[in-house]
Formats: C-alpha cells, structure tokens, sequence
C-alpha cells in the first residue's frame, strides 16, 4: 500500500502521524511511506531519519495526498486540505465529527473512507487510539490550570499545592475517566485538594480507594446539584466527560458562572466534542483564553500538541498494529475482520455509519454490515 503523512497544518499543531520508527515497521511490510518534508520537525523528527527508516520524502501535501491509497494524520482536515478528499481515500485520524457540522458534510460529499481513532474500541470496549492522548490531555489539563490560576496569567493568584499554613487550590474534575484520572493524579501530586465528579458509582470508589491521598480527594455522584455546588468553591475546574463519537454534555451551565470566583480557571478537556461548560468554545495554542462572568476559560482543542515529541510517540504506540492491519490486508478486510477497528468507521463513501454522528446531525445512518465493502 501507498500511504501518505503530511505535516499537520492546524494552529500550533507539531505532532506528527508516525515517527520514524512507525515508518520503518510499514517499511518491513513492503509498503510505501510518503512524509512530506518537514512533517516530523515540530516533533524534533528529521527528514533524514525518515529516509533512514525507509520513507520518500515529498515537497508539498498535495503530493502526500496525492498518489496514495491512505493517508495517516493527528488532527481532523482542515478546510483547505478538504480538496485532497476523494472517494478511492483511506482517511485514518481523529475526526472528532460531533463538534464539527462541516467537516462532516465535507467528508461526506468526497466519498472519503474516514476512520476515526477516538471511536475505534478493543475487545473490552475501550478506546485504545484515544488513551494515549487522553492520557497526556489529563497531566496538562492539571498543569494548564496551575499556569493560569497565577496572577499575571489572568488568575486568582493561588499556588496549586498551597503552602504551611495556607489552604491549597480548590480543583473540581468533571469525569472520572482516562482524562480526569491523569488530571486528578497530577493535581493531588502537586497537593491540591481534588473533587472528582462521575455518574459511574464503581470507578469513583475505585479512585477513592488508590487515590485516597490523605483526605485531599473528594468523590461525588455527578449531577446537577453536586456540580453547581461544587464549582461555587473551586479554584480550576477541569472538564474530562465523554460520550464515545456524541456531543459532549454540558454539565456546567451559563448560570453557574456568576456562582463561581473571578479568576478561577476552567480547563474543558471536552472541548474536541464541543465541549461540558455552556460557555466553552474551541480556543488554539496561538490564542488560548477568553474571560466569561470574570471566569478564565481554556479551550484548545489539541493540548498534546504542544508536547509534540511525547505526543507522537504515543499516539503511534497505538496506531501502529490498526495501521499496519488496514495496510497488510486492505481496508474493507481490516473492517471485516476486526469488528473494533470498524467501531471506528465513520463515514463510508458518502454515508455516516458512526450512530452518534448520525444522531448529532440528524443524518441516516448506514449500519456497517449493510454495506458493499467486498
């Protein structure tokens, strides 16, 4: 199979598809990498260790689109890349379709094969492609919120851990999975006094028993009251909810805001799937925050690019097997044969056959087993 990685083109986005030595397992396979040049440098990848490893440089992404059978991105496409879309295309990365009504009809009308890593599942029904990223979004989300809770970053002036003598911050963490997890486990390491929210009965007391750490955590049942009362005392609130390929829930509404402190922080992790505060929209590396009600709001939608080498790393320990799969046997195979990595089939050849993005945009759904892929 032809493949093609070109550099990723949205705001500060550095990561990278595959590293060199992702490239270099295609290679073993008898298959073709075409890296744009460059692709890999936001990474501190060079093109010479690609070639190393088996790749053919290209000089532009309309050659890494091009003559190739699939291509391998971090990051949705965006809109000027929407022309390289077309109907004999493999597209595997995050899609994040749910929070995004265009690039959903834009893939639609090019007949794109789209496979999204955030809804591909394993046989536990986990999302093993979202992890890794989940996994780095939590850490920086906790770190995120201690940079804005200072005072010349538009904070509270509060000091996560606190000091002798003076209380520590105040973190309220919505969702205790992947995400809230790394977020809790950061911010109870740096000595804040942690409350984690989650609808989930058996995770929180499971958190509660590994995570206990000397009386700083707090679990609560997730609903409306706990969350308004919650936030009329914290310091950073850190949004971690999913709801696999749906629009996140908004769980902290426009009202609850005016309840909160001026200059406490939100961090709304959610906000790829658009978001679990009312008033969080989609922010970028180049231009991260905005103040509601004197609330400082944090809403990118790529955190982990901005640890782009630990990031890429990551993301293609878990790519690389789906990768190599859909590249070995072909795609309509791959799908058949694997009924996870079909989970994360989201769009095929004009029509949705993911049921939350259907749902989200009021579209028909193509069930996966009522499709021609022989």
């Amino acid at each position: 199979m032809i493949i093609g990685i070109p550099k990723e083109i949205k705001d500060n986005e550095y990561r990278v598809a595959l590293p060199p030595n992702g490239v270099r397992e295609l290679a073993r396979h008898g298959h073709r990498v075409l890296v744009q040049t460059a692709a890999g440098a936001g990474s501190a990848f060079s093109d010479e260790e690609y070639v190393k490893a088996g790749a053919n440089i290209v000089q532009s992404a309309a050659e890494a689109w091009g003559d190739v059978q699939m291509v391998l991105k971090v990051k949705e496409p965006q809109p000027q890349e929407y022309g390289f879309l077309r109907d004999d295309l493999v597209l595997f990365t995050y899609l994040h379709l749910a929070a995004d009504e265009q690039q959903t009809h834009a893939l639609l009308n090019s007949g794109v094969t789209g496979i999204a890593y955030e809804t591909v599942e394993d046989a536990k029904g986990q999302l093993p492609l979202l992890q890794p990223m989940s996994e780095v979004a939590g850490r920086m989300a906790t770190q995120i919120a201690a940079q804005y809770l200072e005072k010349p970053e538009g904070g509270r002036g509060i000091l996560m851990g606190g000091i002798p003598g003076v209380k520590p911050a105040h973190v309220v963490i919505l969702g205790a999975g992947t995400v809230g997890t790394h977020a809790a486990m950061i911010a109870l390491g740096m000595g804040a006094r942690v409350t984690l929210l989650d609808v989930n009965m058996d995770r929180l007391r499971y958190l509660d028993e590994v995570m206990g750490s000397k009386g700083r955590l707090t679990t609560l049942a997730s609903n409306e009251t706990n969350i308004a009362e919650a936030v009329t005392t914290a310091d950073a609130v850190i949004g971690a909810v999913l709801v696999t390929g749906a629009r996140a829930p908004r769980l902290v509404t426009r009202e609850m805001l005016p309840t909160m402190y001026k200059g406490s922080v939100i961090v709304d992790v959610a906000v790829d799937q658009g978001g679990c505060v009312e008033t969080t929209h989609a922010t970028t590396h180049s231009d991260p925050i905005y103040f509601v009600d004197g609330v400082l709001h944090y809403g990118v939608a790529n955190m982990p690019g901005a640890v782009p080498r630990t990031s890429s790393f990551g993301l293609a320990n878990a790519t690389l097997r789906y990768i190599l799969k859909i590249a070995d046997v072909g795609v309509h195979d791959a799908l058949n044969k694997d009924a996870g990595l079909a989970k994360g089939l989201n769009i095929y050849k004009g029509t949705v056959t993911h049921p939350a993005v259907a749902n989200t945009f009021n579209l028909p759904l193509s069930e996966m087993n009522e499709l021609v892929v022989a």
